[in-house]
């Protein structure tokens, strides 16, 4: 598979992947009728069914990683060539920035916007740290193991994370900076971001030192 259309794979499935996740929020929040915990069910449980769709689509394409930190780990891991990292990291802003205006649009929200939502404080950081260790350890795992069960796991992961975690889990970067560009029910403020990005990156990093010590051969 050529790496222009490994891109395209990624740029698609990760503006899909947000048109889901702000889609089913904005969905979830007008029907609940103030309920959130109903609304973060439907948002969740729509997440993870998105999730898993495109990463049977994708997957075979580009490896569905949807996601910077996956391709980061990745690329560290010596599992995704460094040379095509930057073309997946454009890919996933940029698609993930999309997804979010074509969910505004679906809804009739403004297309720009910019999230009052606030999301502060380190156990929210932390969350996010725990969130994004776990998804790693997820694909890690089953990838090396099982490969065909990585879709189930991460979808069943993410649904389960929405709750588990006091972030509702975005554990991903460009999830992150293109939720900080709505601000509807998915939105986080765009001061909270940076702290989010950040701890998505210790996650990830933990999850791959721990990937590759949890499965060193004996006497390497």
């Amino acid at each position: 598979m050529t790496l222009a259309r490994r891109i395209a794979a990624e740029f698609i499935g990760t503006a899909m992947l947000l048109a889901v996740v702000v889609g089913s929020g904005i969905m979830g929040e007008r029907l609940a009728g103030g309920n959130l915990a109903l609304a973060l069910l439907g948002n969740s449980i729509a997440t993870g069914g998105g999730l898993l769709a495109l990463i049977l689509v994708f997957g075979e394409v580009s490896g569905a990683h949807f996601n910077p930190a996956v391709t980061l780990a990745l690329a560290w891991m010596r599992r995704h060539a460094w040379r095509d990292a930057p073309g997946y990291l454009t890919a996933q802003f940029t698609g993930a920035i999309l997804g979010v205006w074509v969910a505004h649009t679906m809804f009739g929200e403004p297309i720009l916007q910019v999230s009052q939502k606030l999301r502060p404080g380190v156990a929210l950081m932390f969350s996010e740290a725990v969130a994004t260790f776990g998804l790693l350890m997820i694909i890690l795992g089953c990838a090396r193991r099982r490969p065909e069960t990585v879709p189930y796991a991460v979808a069943a992961y993410i649904v389960a994370a929405y709750w588990f975690t006091a972030s509702t889990s975005f554990a991903n970067p460009a999830v992150t900076v293109a939720r900080a560009l709505t601000n509807t029910f998915a939105g986080i403020r765009p001061l909270d971001a940076p702290g989010f990005i950040a701890s998505q990156v210790v996650g990830a990093a933990l999850a791959a030192v721990a990937d590759r010590w949890l499965n060193r051969q004996p006497g390497a």
